[in-house]
């Protein structure tokens, strides 16, 4: 070794534990790197589960009230002359009676209250102006009743709900509260003798539009829901089954196939919005169709749900493994019975799931509902999918901008149900995939 050689090994020597050295702090720094990322992962998670959460939790709270709506127990003298005169008793005569007169006279002999007019115009401010439906319905289920006085539990008014639930301030000056001193007295009075009290408010599910807070429901969104979720089903799964299986199995490749796959793909991100508009000026004013009907918006949806319907069929389709159509060719099926023996039922669950979230989606869409008209007051049921009708999200819309304190808690309970929807279609989707999945 020469002399020249030396001062090289040294500096080598030298320079090894400095190289170890460089390298364990590049390995620590790595991995201390690796642990900020999964704890800015952790955090990011737990960030988006508060709120989450919160919004749940505010929902719930909001929503719980609307369960309840305050009831008022009357004496009422179903007075024969008044409900059947002449002893005529049937629907008509029934239908026609004068219901809130007797509502008004038990309610005067309940509160002691005399004649003064603007006494009994306060006393008469508790009932609901759906009431007298209550009482009709009750007589017309039973017109053995009429001659007696019975008790009846009917509904009270917005304002006596909201003072039962507590969202009326008592203290307040009386001329910045809706209730007048004598009727909160009134109030108090009905519920020491157990005349007022909070019970299940089934309404909110049965009945239709109203524009008293205590009579408003969500049976008419939730018939005319279901009917539009049927018109997508019915039309988005049979087209665009077919369509995916055309582009999949039997199209050529060209650039006439790679424009109609690159516009199938843009169309799932375009708006809603633009759907509604398109479903405006074909299905409303083309075709002519009628306007708020489920039939209408449930083809709006179907134009925006068929693109993805496509994309998970043709995922889905893919999927299949070659060998299972080799093999069913090489015994001498033919092209269709392959796709229909063979590749359909094996890609069926990513067609349904598909299908299922593209209709959970669709369930959730305002803005192309209120372009068809879907925001009609509508108080009866739809008996088909071409009578008038609304949705659950344009109902809560609607109840959304309504000025009513009790508005609030209806649209936080209707809100609820939507998800509750949307959870149980969701849970179809991983339920049917797990229940028909094949492993390869």
């Amino acid at each position: 070794m020469t002399d020249s050689a030396l001062p090289m090994t040294a500096a080598t020597a030298n320079r090894a534990p400095r190289k170890l050295v460089l390298d364990e702090k590049r390995v620590r720094s790595r991995y201390a790197a690796e642990r900020r990322f999964r704890a800015y992962g952790i955090a990011a998670i737990a960030f988006g589960l508060f709120f989450l959460a919160w919004l749940f939790v505010t929902l719930v709270v909001q929503g719980y009230g609307a369960l309840q709506q305050s009831k008022m127990r009357l004496d009422v003298n179903l007075d024969a002359a008044t409900l059947a005169p002449g002893g005529k008793v049937d629907d008509t005569t029934l239908r026609a009676a004068d219901y809130t007169a007797l509502l008004r006279t038990a309610l005067r002999d309940t509160l002691g209250v005399g004649s003064d007019r603007a006494e009994r115009r306060e006393a008469y401010a508790l009932l609901s102006n759906g009431a007298d439906n209550e009482l009709r319905r009750i007589v017309m289920s039973d017109p053995t009743l009429i001659g007696k006085t019975v008790p009846v539990w009917v509904s009270a008014s917005a304002d006596v709900d909201t003072l039962i639930k507590g969202q009326i301030a008592r203290d307040l000056p009386e001329n910045q509260r809706r209730l007048k001193d004598r009727q909160i007295a009134w109030v108090d009075k009905l519920v020491a003798d157990n005349r007022l009290e909070k019970r299940f408010n089934g309404a909110l599910f049965v009945n239709g539009a109203s524009s008293d807070p205590e009579q408003a429901g969500m049976g008419v969104a939730i018939i005319g829901s279901m009917y539009m979720m049927l018109v997508v089903l019915l039309t988005a799964l049979p087209v665009g089954v077919a369509a995916a299986v055309y582009l999949e199995e039997f199209a050529a490749r060209n650039r006439w196939t790679d424009l109609i796959e690159v516009n199938i793909n843009n169309l799932a991100a375009v708006p809603s919005i633009v759907f509604g508009l398109l479903g405006l000026a074909i299905f409303l004013n083309f075709f002519g169709m009628p306007r708020s009907a489920p039939v209408v918006g449930g083809l709006v949806l179907s134009l925006m749900t068929l693109p993805v319907v496509i994309i998970a069929t043709r995922a889905s389709i893919k999927a299949v493994p070659p060998s299972i159509r080799e093999a069913a060719l090489g015994v001498g099926a033919s092209k269709m019975q392959v796709i229909t023996h063979h590749v359909l039922p094996l890609a069926l669950p990513g067609i349904l799931t598909g299908t299922i979230i593209g209709m959970a989606r669709a369930l959730g869409e305002t803005a192309p509902l209120l372009l068809i008209g879907m925001v009609a007051f509508v108080v009866a049921y739809p008996a088909t999918p071409f009578d008038p009708a609304t949705a659950l999200p344009v109902q809560i819309y609607m109840w959304a901008g309504a000025p009513e304190r009790s508005f609030v808690e209806r649209t936080s309970a209707a809100i609820l149900i939507l998800l509750a929807f949307l959870i149980v279609m969701n849970a179809a989707a991983v339920l049917l995939r797990r229940r028909f999945e094949r492993r390869w």
